[in-house]
């Protein structure tokens, strides 16, 4: 009977020394999420409550700060809609340039792999340098864009400096980091069994229809992950708006985040900030489950009915 209890008592031990070394291989990543993530959002959360200008002791107001940004600021709903807007031209747009490269780039050619990594290398430069050559090619005088369209008898624009282009122009700077979405669409592709076209060609299905009844199902769970991403992503833009127009013209390219920055280190009123902060996130997390919601009617799940 010792001799059965040994080997599962030295079973038990074993387990729970690996236990025990899980739980502290984790805890530098429990700690640092505890100082640097929790402590922080709810510290803000608490500061959202405050009229705090970083001086002072912060100063209890309750909702004031809520009741004054849903009733009073007018900024806030402008930076709210330019913030939207952006977000609804430029993420389809980055959707669909990155599933076209993609598909250009699954073929089998020679040098694919340089093309890739010319595609690619876009989305990995700095935000700073990448703004100061946007600016040069959205100059309305000599900028690059408005030579080429020159060419084709279409008169200058004036991109940044007009308050109805200004988003557009912002929408069309974002494909300038496609190669991230590429990369992943292009990892997608070629997970897609070859099998599924080969029935599809059998069946007399042409590139269109393969496309159409096999690639695009098959990669609705990419396309959802990338679009969550492009929305979290555009809603907090900052720093091309901060660098290029400073939310001009007109307040037209006031992002959120760029009216957010300015409530908390212009006007130092770190509690109306706050505030701001989580009402973005709040938003967010109301557009992420919104998409989730309705992503059930178009993604499709290998091995479940769900999506269909």
């Amino acid at each position: 009977m010792r001799m059965i209890n040994r080997p599962i008592r030295k079973r038990q031990t074993l387990r729970l020394s690996e236990s025990t070394q899980g739980v502290l291989f984790a805890l530098p990543w429990f700690i640092g999420s505890a100082i640097f993530l929790i402590g922080p959002m709810l510290a803000s959360l608490f500061m959202s409550f405050t009229d705090w200008d970083i001086v002072r002791q912060p100063e209890w107001i309750g909702v004031s700060n809520y009741a004054r940004m849903f009733l009073q600021d007018n900024l806030f709903w402008k930076s709210l809609g330019v913030t939207t807007l952006y977000a609804a031209l430029s993420v389809p747009l980055e959707l669909i340039v990155a599933m076209l490269l993609a598909l250009l780039l699954n073929r089998k050619i020679r040098g694919v792999g340089l093309y890739r990594t010319i595609y690619y290398l876009p989305s990995i430069l700095s935000g700073v340098a990448v703004a100061l050559l946007w600016m040069w090619i959205f100059n309305p005088e000599f900028g690059l864009l408005n030579h080429v369209l020159g060419w084709f008898g279409i008169p200058p624009l004036q991109w940044l400096y007009d308050s109805k282009w200004v988003i557009p122009s912002f929408a069309i700077m974002r494909l300038w980091s496609v190669g991230g979405g590429m990369i992943i669409y292009l990892a997608g592709l070629q997970g897609i069994p070859t099998e599924l076209y080969e029935a599809a060609e059998i069946d007399g299905a042409g590139a269109m229809h393969k496309f159409l009844r096999v690639t695009l199902p098959m990669m609705s769970p990419i396309i959802l992950y990338n679009l969550v991403l492009g929305i979290i992503n555009s809603m907090q833009s900052f720093a091309n708006a901060y660098i290029m127009t400073d939310g001009g013209p007109n307040n037209a390219s006031l992002f959120y985040v760029l009216y957010l920055y300015r409530n908390a280190f212009q006007y130092f009123r770190m509690g109306y900030a706050s505030s701001l902060a989580w009402v973005l996130f709040l938003y967010i997390l109301l557009l992420t489950l919104l998409i989730f919601r309705k992503s059930e009617a178009w993604v499709y799940y290998e091995g479940s009915l769900r999506g269909r």
